[in-house]
C-alpha cells in the first residue's frame, strides 16, 4: 500500500447518509472510488453516478482486490454482513467501519488489516456538510495503517484524533444526547408550534443563540429557563398545558428536575 493515497482503489460498502457524504468529500478531493455496494439500486446507482464508480446490490460481486473497503453500514446489517464483505478479498487489503458503538475488534477474527474511520456528525443526504470542521477519530490494527487513516483523514478534515473503541463508544453516546435528543426536543417543540397556529421558524434564533453560546460558555453555564431556578408557578402552568399528552408532560417534568438537580 505504498503508493500515493489518492491513487488507493477503495470501495465503498453501504451508500447511505455517512457513506454519500464521505465518499463525495473523498471524491472532491482527488480520491478513486472503484466501487459502492448498497442493497437498493437506487441508492447504490445515485451515489455511484456522482463519484464515477461502479455499483452493485450484491456483495458476492464486490471488487476483491481493492486497497481499502469502507464499511457504513447500520449496526446490525454490519454485524449480519461481515462474514460476506470479508470472504475472497484481497488479504493486503484495509477494512474500515465508520461507526461509532462498535469496536474495532469486530473485525480481528475475519481480516488481517483492520481500523475504524469514524466522522463525528450527523449526516443526511440531501445536505452537505463542511468536512474541514468535522473531527475524525482513527484507529487501527497497527501503527502503519493508523498512519495512512489518519493520512486520508486530514486530506478532508482538520480536526483529525486517535480514540480506542471505548473512548469511541464514550463519543457516540454524548453525541446521541448532544444531537439525536435535542432534534428530538425541536419535534416536539414544532408540535406545540403547530397546535397553537405557529411556525417552527419563530423558534430558529433562540436554536442558533443556543448553540452559539456553548462556543464560549460551558453548558452549565449557559443554561437558562424555569428549571434551572426551579420556578414552581412556570413549570405548573406547563404541565397543565401538556395535560392532553401524558407522555410529553412526563418528560417536561423529569428534565426539568434533572436541570435543577444538576445546577446545585
Amino acid at each position: 500500500m505504498k503508493k500515493n493515497i489518492q491513487a488507493l482503489s477503495i470501495v465503498f460498502v453501504g451508500a447511505g447518509n455517512l457513506a454519500t457524504n464521505l465518499a463525495k468529500a473523498l471524491f472532491r478531493e482527488g480520491f478513486h472510488i472503484d466501487q459502492v455496494y448498497s442493497r437498493t439500486v437506487e441508492s447504490a446507482y445515485s451515489l455511484a453516478q456522482y463519484i464515477n464508480a461502479k455499483y452493485t446490490t450484491s456483495l458476492v460481486d464486490l471488487k476483491p482486490d481493492a486497497d481499502l473497503y469502507i464499511v457504513s453500514l447500520k449496526d446490525s446489517a454490519f454485524v449480519e454482513l461481515i462474514n460476506e464483505i470479508c470472504e475472497a478479498k484481497n488479504s493486503n487489503a484495509l477494512f474500515v467501519h465508520t461507526a461509532g458503538s462498535i469496536p474495532m475488534s469486530i473485525w480481528s477474527n475475519h481480516v488481517q488489516n483492520y481500523g475504524v474511520f469514524y466522522p463525528m456528525q450527523t449526516f443526511s443526504k440531501q445536505r452537505e456538510v463542511d468536512f474541514r470542521e468535522i473531527p475524525f477519530f482513527i484507529e487501527a490494527s497497527s501503527p502503519k495503517h493508523c498512519n495512512l487513516l489518519k493520512e486520508i483523514a486530514h486530506t478532508i478534515s482538520d480536526k483529525v484524533y486517535d480514540a480506542t473503541s471505548e473512548q469511541r463508544k464514550s463519543l457516540h453516546l454524548a453525541a446521541v444526547f448532544t444531537c439525536n435528543f435535542t432534534n428530538h426536543m425541536y419535534a416536539l417543540a414544532d408540535e406545540l408550534l403547530e397546535k397553537y397556529g405557529l411556525p417552527f421558524e419563530t423558534m430558529l434564533p433562540l436554536i442558533d443563540e443556543t448553540a452559539r453560546k456553548v462556543h464560549q460558555l460551558t453548558p452549565k453555564q449557559a443554561q437558562t429557563g424555569p428549571a434551572i431556578r426551579y420556578d414552581e408557578g412556570v413549570i405548573g402552568k406547563h404541565l397543565e398545558m401538556l395535560a392532553d399528552d401524558k407522555q410529553m408532560q412526563q418528560l417536561y417534568e423529569l428534565i426539568s428536575k434533572s436541570i435543577h438537580d444538576r445546577s446545585k
